[in-house]
């Protein structure tokens, strides 16, 4: 399943900002990636490899963001019980999916949500 060129560059381009946040590390358990502050996942990036759909699963608990995020083409609550607690699964090749700006604003709220506190003071002297 081939990925659109778009979407791959606006995939590429939210993962190098996640990877880029204070402490952030990139690893890759279950065989996709993810971000991670302080050992604790803050987005899961999924692969860009053609065997799965692209996707984006972060941690938004402002209303209003969760909200705005669910209304993206594609987007539901992620699965194993992760919507519970706020988490939304947004595929960046839909049709009218968000600009990576947004995603990436999106990822530095999961980030902020996830990271200690240590790491988010950090970024906020950025």
């Amino acid at each position: 399943m081939a990925v659109p060129k778009s979407a791959l560059k606006k995939w590429e381009k939210v993962r190098e900002f996640a990877v880029g946040l204070p402490g952030a590390v990139e690893e890759f358990p279950w065989g996709e990636a993810v971000a991670k502050a302080g050992k604790k996942v803050f987005v899961f990036l999924g692969t860009d490899d053609g065997s799965h759909p692209l996707g984006l699963t972060l941690k938004l608990t402002d209303d209003t963001a969760h909200a705005h995020a669910l209304t993206s083409p594609g987007a539901g609550p992620a699965a194993y019980g992760l919507g519970r607690s706020g988490w939304v699964r947004i595929p960046p090749e839909e049709s009218g999916a968000p600009a990576a700006g947004l995603l990436c604003d999106w990822v530095e709220e999961s980030y902020r949500v996830v990271a200690p506190k240590k790491l988010v003071a950090e970024l906020d002297r950025r």
